[in-house]
């Protein structure tokens, strides 16, 4: 398992570093949001989503981010304010501008790739990044932009149980920063 540091160091920064200007305004707050983010899903180790049950198949989901792809991966290939960035993006990693193709190539590519991604579905949110240390409004930004499965489709026991993980993990992607 990476540590915070190391996935702000080899993962994070330098895939907001991939991104035009604009998009890595706030950089603390950014870092602080992108980080809790990895650690929420997958603890910033598995590149697919890990079966729901032991030998079952694998989830939806792809890269230390954890895309859908007819979730928030189609998303960002499609929204006016990210798609080009995505060819950019795509180019840069000799990738073609592929639905199938990209999901697959979250599995396996570089996890900078991963993380601009992630960055460019937070962009295409008409809301800005939350105040660093709202730790309630980064949930709330979370939860609409990533719409987990576990939450909405889970109990109000597994939905505290999401709401606690993120206050752990924010807390964690704090201190990281610091």
């Amino acid at each position: 398992m990476r540590t915070p540091q190391e996935l702000i160091t080899k993962c994070i920064e330098p895939g907001i570093s991939l991104l035009p200007e604009k998009m890595q305004r706030n950089r603390r707050a950014l870092v602080v949001l992108l980080l809790t983010t990895v650690l929420q899903e997958s603890n910033g180790t598995e590149q697919v989503q890990l079966p729901r049950t032991p030998g079952g198949k694998p989830g939806p989901a792809a890269g230390i981010a954890q895309f859908e792809k007819n979730g928030g991966l189609k998303g960002i290939m499609t929204h006016s304010s990210t798609k080009d960035t995505v060819r950019d993006l795509c180019a840069k990693f000799g990738l073609p501008f592929d639905l199938d193709a990209l999901h697959e190539a979250l599995k396996t590519t570089d996890d900078r790739l991963d993380i601009a991604f992630a960055r460019l579905l937070y962009w295409a949110d008409k809301d800005p990044l939350p105040t660093l240390g709202d730790v309630q409004g980064s949930w709330e930004y979370y939860l609409s932009n990533w719409r987990p499965g576990a939450y909405t489709n889970g109990s109000e026991e597994q939905r505290q149980a999401l709401r606690k993980k993120w206050s752990v993990k924010y807390a964690s992607a704090m201190e990281a920063t610091e």
